[in-house]
């Protein structure tokens, strides 16, 4: 019964992954424990699933499975101001608010460590990203061969975890990361009409196209007094083959690889009291299909080459604040709020109508209680404070139109864990 039971959880794990979006199209936290802190822990042990954050911390864990599992409300639109000219050779849309349907979504994430003896460990985790998506029953640029427009990318990961305990205090781990991704998009047809791209059969359709990769993660987590500790990770990009059904519409004849990224942080421990400082960078200006601009590269190289137009996102860092007192008659109370940058600038807004990605700020809660003797409950709570982006419309006559894009989310997820000494 053990084993089916894994075994569903496991394929549920795969087939419900969605899209959401909160650090660019990174997670705020990995983790329910991490996700109720903001994200912050790099340098703490709290659960099998801080593995995904930093592969040294299984070192300081007994043997461990846990399960999450979260619903999440996104709520994403974009906004055009101003009347299209109607010149010849500009791209106009029409005025008024759009917001985009699906906005309710559950994903769980999976994970377990086991203690092969005093200084390995090993661990595996599931989860995954999303944040590239968007549904709006209207024919943004005009392509009359869908009545909506949008697209989704769905993204999947596998993590095994090893880690070697150096001494009483200080760790190492690595981890090797199998990637799946999943992409669709529909209602662009215009901008093959336009001869804007490469393969205008490979550009649009509303099809799933899936691919696959790899990459690792390697971190260190040490003590340095009683007090303080010190945690680093660095994630490498994850090489994906490509989306061949989208080749005209992404870089590099549909490459869509995941951006590497990187996280630092400390902990101060007093007592019953963790008080953590992370600081993170994602590096989406390493991956062309994410980091092109929109111009002026959709008028020097067709969408799908090299140089074609991507959504223009910059590298962002992240400040990721959190506390954990667990004095509290047992209970585990957690609080977090996490500073970021917005990857998107304003003249890049167009093109990121389809994602529109602009969540700078998050406020995060939990609660957590043993129920039993080694099983323990957790509930979380995370709120993305509605953030937009305005500019200029590039394809317009000058001063004619602005577009904003703009959105705003909250999650409520809950983790049932248990360990073993």
């Amino acid at each position: 019964m053990k084993k089916s039971t894994l075994v569903l959880l496991l394929m549920f794990g795969f087939i419900f992954q969605t899209a959401f979006a909160t650090d660019g199209y990174y997670r705020h936290g990995y983790g329910i424990k991490y996700s109720a802190l903001a994200g912050s822990g790099v340098a703490v042990s709290l659960s099998s699933l801080g593995a995904i954050t930093n592969p040294a911390a299984i070192s300081y864990l007994n043997n461990g499975f846990e399960v999450n599992a979260a619903y999440f409300s996104p709520e994403r639109y974009y906004k055009v101001g101003g009347m299209p000219s109607m010149l010849p050779g500009t791209f106009g849309l029409m005025p008024g608010k759009v917001e985009s349907g699906s906005t309710s979504f559950i994903f769980p994430t999976i994970g377990g460590n086991l203690k092969l003896s005093e200084k390995f460990s090993v661990a595996l985790s599931l989860y995954g990203n999303g944040g590239m998506n968007s549904d709006y029953a209207t024919m943004t640029f005009g392509d009359q061969s869908s009545t909506s427009t949008g697209v989704n990318i769905e993204q999947m990961f596998g993590n095994l975890t090893f880690a070697y305990k150096l001494g009483c205090n200080h760790s190492i781990g690595v981890a090797g990361i199998a990637a799946w991704q999943r992409f669709r998009a529909k209602g662009l047809g215009m901008f093959g009409a336009m001869g804007f791209s490469s393969s205008p059969d490979n550009l649009t359709g509303d099809e799933n196209s899936s691919v696959f990769g790899f990459g690792f993660k390697v971190g260190y987590q040490g003590k340095w007094t009683e007090d303080l500790s010190f945690g680093a990770a660095f994630q490498s990009k994850v090489y994906m083959s490509e989306f061949e059904r989208y080749s005209g519409l992404f870089a590099e004849a549909g490459d869509f690889d995941v951006p590497a990224s990187w996280q630092v942080g400390f902990a101060l421990t007093p007592g019953d009291w963790k008080f953590l400082v992370d600081l993170k960078q994602i590096l989406y200006g390493d991956v062309k299909s994410i980091a092109n601009p929109m111009l002026p590269n959709l008028m020097t190289a067709q969408l799908g080459t090299d140089d074609g137009a991507g959504f223009g996102w910059k590298n962002i860092y992240i400040m990721k604040l959190g506390v954990m007192f667990s004095g509290f008659c047992g209970w585990d109370l957690m609080a977090g709020y996490s500073v970021g940058q917005n990857p998107i600038n304003e003249q890049n807004v167009m093109f990121n109508i389809l994602a529109p990605a602009v969540i700078e700020n998050h406020v995060t809660f939990g609660i957590s209680k043993d129920i039993a003797k080694n099983h323990e409950l957790t509930v979380a709570f995370m709120y993305a404070f509605e953030k937009s982006v305005t500019g200029p419309n590039p394809m317009e006559a000058p001063n004619q139109q602005t577009i904003e894009i703009g959105m705003k989310q909250w999650q409520v997820e809950i983790g049932y864990a248990f360990s073993s000494f």
